[in-house]
């Protein structure tokens, strides 16, 4: 019998491709439940990872710290999300982005060693990591672009609709990393919008 956490697991790697019990036992058998308290760090700057995650609950936050100590906040990880320091991981080298819980969080891990040498063995796991790779490749495409070309106004927008409901459990300064912009310019986003709307309520 499967718990709640393994079946939500089961249903995000089934949602790629279909994958035989046998592969899907042989996965179960290597990610075991961890529970991260708020603020705690599941990666820190310096460290070489070794393990990949996915989120039953909960988010995480990946972010960098510049060398005069301001933070960047790269995405954020909620439910349903693989989350991994991927290049630190991949390369076997120091992470340089932080990984940190906003809320106690309850992760599936798995050692990424262990990963690699199950998936290695059945061609089902490869059409599961091109789609995650293939999801990272979009989500970091549409952020660099984002950020690049779009108001301020239009990112926080976008963060509305890619992350829904975030807003609300996420610290305004932390949106506001990560939308590039000041707190104070957020909250004038935020105001002006909520006065868009109330105009457009009286029409």
């Amino acid at each position: 019998m499967y718990s709640r956490e393994q079946k939500l697991l089961i249903a995000f790697l089934q949602s790629i491709t279909n994958i035989p019990n046998a592969e899907i036992d042989r996965a179960l058998g290597i990610f075991h439940l961890s529970k991260l308290p708020k603020n705690q760090f599941l990666v820190s700057a310096g460290e070489i990872p070794a393990t990949l995650g996915f989120v039953v609950s909960g988010i995480l936050r990946l972010y960098y710290i510049s060398d005069s100590g301001s933070e960047f906040t790269k995405s954020f990880c909620v439910e349903g999300d693989v989350v991994a320091a991927y290049t630190a991981l991949l390369n076997n080298e120091p992470s340089k982005l932080f990984i940190q819980a906003l809320e106690d969080c309850d992760l599936l891990v798995a050692d990424y060693r262990e990963y690699q040498s199950i998936t290695a063995k059945h061609p089902c796991w490869h059409a599961v990591n091109q789609n995650i790779a293939e999801r990272l490749f979009m989500k970091k495409e549409k952020r660099e672009s984002s950020l690049l070309l779009e108001s301020a106004q239009s990112r926080y927008m976008r963060f509305r609709n890619e992350y829904p409901g975030l807003e609300n459990r996420v610290k305004q300064h932390l949106i506001a990393s990560y939308l590039g912009i000041t707190p104070v310019t957020l909250s004038r986003i935020r105001a002006r919008l909520r006065k868009s709307l109330s105009y457009d309520n009286e029409d």
